[in-house]
Order: structure tokens, then C-alpha cells, then sequence
């Protein structure tokens, strides 16, 4: 079932912003600590809201789903496409995460967060980009 133009729209976009997040492997040895944290908080935080809006109409468009929140949707998610049992710890984390750079930022969250994003937010964002690839080229 190929996904329609507002959906594939909202799927190319969080695939950029992704990519972006994941370049910040390489920047470690370029940036100062402070620096490197601050960038990898705003990468983190743009392509986690390009995601859930992206997910959210994804589910209302191919799934008839209507959730209303981050958490919701992600979870809904994470349910209709059978995602990995592996993934369902990561998802309140990253919520949690985004939750806490968006109201209180600071540099220890910064911190904890730049040190989160290669075993918690890069897998589980892959792989939600994955499963709506993979449903929308059918």
C-alpha cells in the first residue's frame, strides 16, 4: 500500500532530520564537550518532533488512528507496526528525553542525552523510519 504525498512528505523530512542526528557521531572530535551536547540536543529535539507529527500522520492517514500526543502516538505506533518488544523501553526514555531538553535544559542534560542517542534514540528512530519505508513501498 503506497503511502500518499502528505505522508511521504512528512516521511522524507524526518529521514533528513535523522540523518542529520546521526552525523553527530562524527562531530565528537571536533567540537567542544559543551558544544557537541548543545548541537546534539537541538538535532535531537528537531527530528523527534518531525518524527511524532510524521508517525501521527502516518497512523491517521494508513491506519485510521488518532492519537494526540507524542507518547501516544509513538506507543500506537509501536503497536499496530509490531515493532520489536526491544523498542518498547525506548520509547517512554525518548519521550522522557525530549520532554526534559525541550522544559529544562541545561548541560548535564545535554550531556545525558548525547550520551542516550546511540543505544536508546538512534535504534528506535531507525527503526520507526524502517517500518514506514517498508509499508509505504508495498
Amino acid at each position: 500500500m503506497a503511502c500518499g504525498e502528505r505522508v511521504s512528505k512528512k516521511l522524507t523530512q524526518s529521514e533528513k532530520a535523522f540523518q542529520k542526528l546521526k552525523e553527530i557521531r562524527d562531530l565528537a572530535d571536533e567540537l567542544e564537550d559543551e558544544i557537541l551536547y548543545e548541537v546534539s540536543a537541538k538535532r535531537f529535539e528537531y527530528t523527534f518532533e518531525s518524527l511524532w507529527k510524521t508517525i501521527k500522520v502516518f497512523l491517521e492517514e494508513q491506519k485510521g488512528i488518532e492519537c494526540n500526543s507524542p507518547m501516544d502516538c509513538f506507543k500506537q505506533f509501536y503497536r499496530t507496526m509490531n515493532l520489536d518488544e526491544k523498542y518498547e523501553d525506548k520509547i517512554p526514555k525518548t519521550v522522557r528525553f525530549r520532554n526534559e531538553i525541550v522544559h529544562l535544559y541545561d548541560y548535564e542534560t545535554a550531556e545525558f542525552i548525547y550520551e542516550n542517542l546511540e543505544h536508546v534514540v538512534v535504534p528506535l528512530f531507525e527503526e520507526i523510519i524502517n517500518k514506514m519505508k517498508d509499508f509505504c513501498q508495498k
